[in-house]
């Protein structure tokens, strides 16, 4: 057998495997913000009933303002993939695109990316409204009523993740795609070129430890400065209390 008529096999070598091709479309800061902000989000709900886990909620409320107001910075003067004009260009053809449902035409893609981008509009301003409400009660500007202002935007904001979920889940099914893969990779099946240049992973890097350090720095303090009945001292404030009773 001469070289000419030699297969992969017979030189050794495997035979080469096509390579799926992708494209970046999410940078590292703004996955980092979208799993920060969901960790913060979830603990904060979970520790917002009682004073035992008080600390703890307002520890991660103040950790939401900083992303938050880390996420409207990025929109004005971040890359242009991640500025809020994107959003805006998009939201422009939600007219055209009621016109067309009212004519009894389905436009479905354009509904489908609209409704996700108003679920993330609304999820924005619902959480942005919670934040405010908390702060304004946390400082006690206000009387009583400021919680049950704070609780329904809290749960507003819970509604509005679910249907967020939801979304994400029902048209990653419609266009057998991951859609949520994006959130964890960054980047996207498919030829073309990348819709985001830099990854910048050291500044994801850098939000993540900016937000464990106020963990640890605030926490702390927080711990050391709160009244008798806060975190982990309720159980002995009742306590006491029962004694007396007796």
């Amino acid at each position: 057998m001469n070289a000419t008529s030699a297969s992969p096999a017979d030189l050794g070598t495997a035979p080469a495997v096509p390579t799926a091709h992708s494209r970046r479309t999410v940078d590292a800061p703004t996955r980092a913000f979208h799993w920060l902000t969901a960790l913060c989000f979830a603990g904060a709900y979970a520790t917002a009933d009682g004073e035992r886990w008080r600390l703890v909620h307002i520890t991660l409320g103040y950790s939401l303002v900083g992303l938050v107001s880390w996420r409207v910075l990025w929109g004005l003067l971040g890359p242009r993939s991640t500025r809020f004009a994107g959003w805006a260009t998009r939201l422009q053809a939600l007219p055209g695109v009621l016109r067309q449902l009212r004519q009894g035409t389905w436009p479905g893609t354009q509904v489908q990316n609209l409704g996700m981008l108003l679920l993330i509009v609304a999820l924005l301003a619902s959480l942005t409204a919670t934040l405010a409400s908390g702060w304004v009660g946390d400082q006690g500007f206000t009387g009583d009523w400021i919680e049950e202002v704070h609780e329904f935007f809290g749960n507003t904001s819970l509604a509005l993740v679910g249907a967020h979920i939801g979304a994400v889940v029902v048209l990653s099914l419609l266009r057998r795609r991951n859609l949520a893969g994006p959130m964890l990779t960054g980047r996207t099946p498919g030829r073309g070129p990348d819709l985001v240049a830099r990854n910048r992973g050291w500044l994801a890097g850098l939000m993540v430890v900016a937000v464990l350090g106020f963990w640890l720095s605030f926490g702390v303090w927080q711990w050391q400065t709160a009244p008798a009945g806060s975190l982990l001292s309720a159980p002995e404030s009742s306590q006491h209390h029962g004694d007396d009773d007796d």
